[in-house]
């Protein structure tokens, strides 16, 4: 039975959101923002380890308490210049310290998701498990979509039909992210998914909910801590 194992980038700064602190490290619920992850994942019974790609001059990683989750969690100190050299390191650097398969489950997640639940997760996996290709948690478009020129003048309406908004978890095999990589040109990749479709495959998209967003702006954050309040007096 192949494992999986969850690997969470988190070497960027998050510049949009006006702060000097990396954005991972932003408190949300009296954590920093990436901790709701990684405990996500750690609960889980499904996932065998996780694994957070720092950057080699982290500032902050140290100053938290992560002892809780010290049975299941690995840092590398390998994040590159994009999210893309990140993951590709991480897998690398994984791979040289713990014995992962070439048909093991990587699950790669984004730092600024927090709010992933167990349930999500647990979709994920048991949808993709014995697919071919893997896939990614994704939500159908339901705003109706403006083309803009650089003057911010609409240029057309963009019909959504069969257009999907990506999130992670992204969900593949060890040997074939790796692959995909390793040799698809980094300019071009937008999410994981995205190496995976230029090698010729076709991700599954997971229907999810829109909660599983994307902390970007400050106004964000704020919407996550207001999740995450209902859910715990829910």
């Amino acid at each position: 039975m192949p494992n999986y194992f969850a690997l969470i980038p988190a070497a960027g700064y998050g510049a949009r959101m006006g702060n000097q602190l990396p954005k991972q490290y932003l408190t949300l619920a009296g954590q920093p923002m990436i901790y709701h992850a990684i405990r996500t994942f750690c609960e889980s019974s499904q996932i065998k380890r996780v694994f957070i790609v720092l950057s080699p001059q982290d500032p902050g990683w140290k100053k938290y308490d992560w002892r809780a989750f010290s049975g299941k969690l690995s840092m590398l100190y390998c994040g590159g210049e994009t999210r893309a050299e990140s993951v590709l390191n991480g897998l690398n650097a994984a791979a040289g310290r713990f014995a992962i398969e070439s048909s093991d489950w990587i699950l790669v997640h984004d730092a600024a998701r927090p709010l992933l639940t167990q349930s999500q997760l647990g979709q994920l996996i048991d949808e993709l498990a014995d697919d071919a290709v893997g896939g990614l948690l994704a939500v159908p478009v339901a705003d109706t979509l403006k083309r803009s020129g650089p003057d911010a003048r609409v240029l057309q309406t963009e019909p959504r039909e069969n257009l999907w908004q990506a999130q992670t978890p992204q969900m593949f095999r060890y040997a074939m992210l790796l692959e995909a990589l390793n040799n698809v040109p980094e300019l071009s990749i937008t999410d994981d998914a995205s190496a995976i479709e230029a090698m010729g495959y076709h991700p599954k998209l997971v229907h999810n909910t829109s909660d599983n967003f994307k902390i970007t702006y400050p106004q964000d954050l704020a919407l996550a801590e207001r999740i995450m309040q209902q859910r715990n007096q829910s």
